[in-house]
């Protein structure tokens, strides 16, 4: 069986494990989690990164921080987990569904700029992949509308764009480091602040309404409830197994990229024929090689392949199903063919066996099992 995913594990993180389990420092904001939160801002350059539960908790952080409230609407990805629009479903604003772009199943700037309105607040593009939106294009049209734009960069850690790292650009970003991820401590999350006028509500929201962090640097004599919030701090159990996979970083970008790339040079054969299409990488864009996808002629082709490699012991899967056809999308206003692409998408996409370790001989098995579907 060639399994869909297996979480790295760096030889560091059992050692820094021990350690907090030996200390007897347990809870949050304790010693590593505060190097990890340096490290988040020496990596991406961000003015401010804090650790929390998961990504869903820092978009949710994130909807707080901008006042999402009702009559607001925020422009989010079709193509894309639920948590990236619920977030500003929670707090009563109406997510507005975007198209995805051919080759990178990235937001599609031009629609997102068609839906612009009165009541737009916000954008949220997602880097599908970890392969970069379209930043120029949706930061330009940010700054023409005067919106803010919080990058879902869940899967998109040590990626780049221009020479910039993902989670740097937008007013606001989130992080994912759920067992599925690049880089992992089981679940858990960040939220990257670049606009420094969030700086201290981010704190606040994070430490369940009140001041307490800021008690505990001493700037304040005691602390109090100051705002809405919740309890989002990550654990130093969690953060001190997150230190070692962020400091393995590098190996982790490398072995992926190999991975990535003999996955493509294998399958691009395929596509010349005309069989399926392989995933396409910008040339302003540094992946960080989150996964890697074919797409088939259509729905049929998809199911039985699907179930051809799982006949033969390879685990691939299918991705995201269209927001705004979901029951929710639906009843927000949305109809079939608003996001053409990101429903034909939804209807072909495989995603293949991607994981950091991943032997060269499984690589090799799983394109020879495609080849063997196709005739080749």
């Amino acid at each position: 069986m060639i399994p869909f995913h297996k979480p790295y594990h760096a030889p560091s993180s059992q050692d820094y494990l021990n350690q907090v389990i030996e200390s007897g420092h347990h809870g949050g904001d304790g010693p590593f989690g505060r190097r990890c939160e340096q490290y988040l801002q020496d990596l991406i350059g961000c003015h401010r990164a804090l650790l929390t539960t998961s990504c869903s908790v820092a978009l949710d952080m994130c909807a707080m921080l901008i006042d999402a409230k009702p009559g607001d609407e925020v422009l989010v990805p079709s193509f894309t987990f639920v948590t990236t629009a619920n977030a500003f479903y929670n707090r009563g604003a109406k997510p507005v569904f975007v198209d995805c772009l051919p080759g990178t199943l990235n937001m599609d700037p031009d629609h997102a700029e068609a839906l612009v309105n009165s009541n737009t607040v916000a954008i949220v593009p997602m880097h599908y992949g970890g392969v970069a939106c379209d930043m120029n294009a949706i930061m330009k049209l940010a700054n023409k509308e005067g919106l803010l734009v919080i990058e879902d960069a869940a899967q998109a850690i040590d990626g780049y764009y221009d020479g910039q790292p993902l989670g740097s650009l937008g007013h606001l970003s989130t992080l994912s480091f759920h067992e599925t991820k690049n880089i992992t401590c089981g679940e858990g999350g960040a939220l990257l602040i670049n606009d420094q006028q969030f700086k201290e509500r981010a704190e606040i929201i994070r430490e369940k309404g009140t001041n307490r962090r800021r008690f505990f640097e001493g700037l304040v004599d005691k602390y109090s409830w100051l705002d809405i919030g919740s309890s989002y701090v990550q654990s130093d159990l969690l953060s001190s197994y997150l230190l070692g996979q962020l400091e393995a970083h590098k190996i982790i970008k490398q072995k992926r990229r190999d991975i990535w790339n003999e996955y493509y040079q294998r399958l691009k054969p395929l596509e010349n024929a005309g069989h399926l299409c392989l995933p396409q990488i910008g040339k302003d864009c540094d992946p960080s090689w989150h996964l890697f996808f074919v797409l088939t002629e259509d729905n049929h082709t998809r199911k039985r392949l699907l179930t051809f490699l799982k006949d033969r012991g390879v685990m691939a899967q299918f991705h995201y199903l269209p927001l705004h056809l979901s029951d929710v999308g639906v009843r927000l206003g949305s109809k079939p063919g608003d996001c053409p692409n990101s429903e034909r998408f939804s209807e072909t996409l495989v995603r293949l066996p991607f994981y950091t370790d991943m032997p060269h001989e499984e690589v090799e098995l799983v394109c020879r099992h495609l080849g063997a579907f196709y005739g080749h």
